[in-house]
């Protein structure tokens, strides 16, 4: 899956879980070349959300949130994730 598609995987799966009301995924990988982790293939992205859903959570319960709604991706397509995830009033 090119980098591209793993970026509309990500925003499609974050919208489908959270329905945030804004949604940024940027690909980080060209960054990395040459990293070891790098070497599998796997990208590396930043997410930065903003959903009600996270309204009186936690930064890990959050961070929790946004691993369960990728599911598999964090093995099979992702490397590192930076996340920044606020509810609409922060």
């Amino acid at each position: 899956m090119s980098n591209q598609a793993r970026v509309e995987k990500i925003e499609s799966l974050l919208t489908e879980a959270l329905s945030p009301a804004s949604l940024v995924v940027l690909d980080q990988s060209h960054l990395h070349k040459g990293h070891p982790g790098a070497r599998d293939g796997r990208g590396h992205f930043d997410v930065i959300i903003v959903s009600d859903a996270f309204r009186g959570k936690s930064t890990i319960s959050r961070h929790r949130m946004i691993y369960e709604a990728l599911g598999k991706m964090m093995t099979t397509d992702i490397h590192a994730l930076s996340i920044s995830a606020e509810a609409p009033d922060q």
